[in-house]
């Protein structure tokens, strides 16, 4: 298996044995492996983590239906190929942590009054069995302890159907990986953002996919969490609709126009004015959400866009206007330093953002796990 099969830089014995972040989206992964040095330089200049390796590769959309990898073969060929062929730098581990779709994942943050340790898990279930729509039966049921005090714990909730998440499973047994950690792509974004320099203020994290514009409040935690039908490929879909254009036009029209200041400014902003309007309206939900559960002392001060879908030329203008926040876009690339790598094209960048956030998984906590 080319890459896969070389011996790991890192002895075996070593307890922070490392691991890789494995993202499938719907119709394409990704591959990334960095080392967690992220620490003070003697000079006191921060030291980003180093990428080591990392990679993509497309394969066919019917490979996954409704979240579940339906034709693993398909995706390990593509995934052997990457290995072998298209990867730059090297991953030294078969260990993976991977993520599954925000859409579909149950998440919440609950607030319970203060139990033992070995109370939480039966308090966790009897609460997920009210807002779950689902039988709790179908699903695997996580849980993380994000704050606790004399009198509460506040828990980060999260559950995610079981045909899924076997399914990625086998998908990994079939390339011989081990996949120790597995989580909605809002935990791996919101991980990306904690080493932002700004990640000590109240934030809103928007990160578009293919399909969704997935939706988080950070602070110092992933708090509240949603999901709107916003991705790139609902823009693209919306363009190719309301301007009676092909898909490959469609994609090249919001690519070079999008929302910016243009003769075309007016019928895209008309195009996509629907899914907009549901995605401004959901984040202001969710800020009230915030600041009635968590007080006002801690408001919303930024907007942080990521992914794929956040490239599209006058987005974070439009945002700006429309929820009078500051909207800042960023490039996953910014928190890692990757010398000695080429670099991904400025276009490809942004579609690194999960797997970004999967690779700064903390080795120890996972193999705990």
């Amino acid at each position: 298996m080319g890459n896969m099969n070389k011996t790991t830089k890192i002895p075996y014995f070593f307890r922070d044995k490392p691991l890789f972040g494995l993202d499938i989206g719907p119709s394409s992964l990704k591959v990334m492996q960095v080392d967690q040095a992220l620490s003070k330089t003697a000079t006191g200049k921060t030291k980003f983590p180093q990428v080591i390796g990392y990679g993509y590769a497309p394969f066919d959309r019917g490979a996954i239906v409704d979240g579940v990898i339906v034709q693993p073969e398909v995706i390990a060929k593509a995934a052997l190929d990457l290995f072998e062929h298209h990867l730059i730098g090297d991953i030294t581990t078969k260990r993976a942590a991977v993520a599954i779709p925000a859409y579909r994942t149950f998440t919440r943050s609950l607030q319970l009054p203060k139990l033992k340790a070995s109370e939480l898990a039966a308090a966790v279930q009897l609460e997920a069995e009210q807002y779950i729509s689902a039988p709790l039966s179908e699903l695997y049921l996580d849980y993380e302890v994000i704050k606790e005090d004399a009198e509460h714990t506040e828990l980060f909730v999260v559950a995610v159907p079981k045909t899924i998440v076997d399914s990625y499973l086998d998908f990994a047994h079939i390339l011989g990986l081990k996949a120790i950690l597995i989580e909605p792509t809002l935990s791996s974004s919101g991980r990306l953002f904690s080493i932002d320099y700004q990640s000590d203020v109240a934030t809103a994290i928007i990160d578009f996919g293919s399909r969704s514009a997935d939706i988080s409040i950070y602070d110092h935690h992933v708090l509240v969490t949603g999901t709107v039908p916003a991705g790139g490929d609902i823009f693209t879909n919306a363009i190719k609709t309301k301007l009676n254009v092909t898909a490959a036009e469609a994609q090249l029209i919001k690519t070079k126009y999008g929302l910016s200041a243009s003769k075309r400014q007016a019928e895209l902003t008309h195009a996509l004015e629907p899914i907009l309007s549901q995605l401004v309206k959901e984040i202001r939900r969710m800020i009230r959400y915030y600041e009635e559960r968590y007080g006002s002392e801690r408001p919303i001060q930024q907007i942080i866009t990521l992914g794929g879908g956040a490239n599209m030329p006058g987005l974070s203008d439009y945002l700006t206007n429309a929820l009078r926040l500051a909207v800042r876009h960023t490039d996953p690339w910014q928190y890692f330093n990757y010398k000695g790598l080429q670099p991904p094209s400025p276009a490809d960048k942004p579609m690194y953002a999960t797997v970004a956030g999967l690779s700064l998984s903390n080795p120890q906590e996972a193999f705990r796990s």
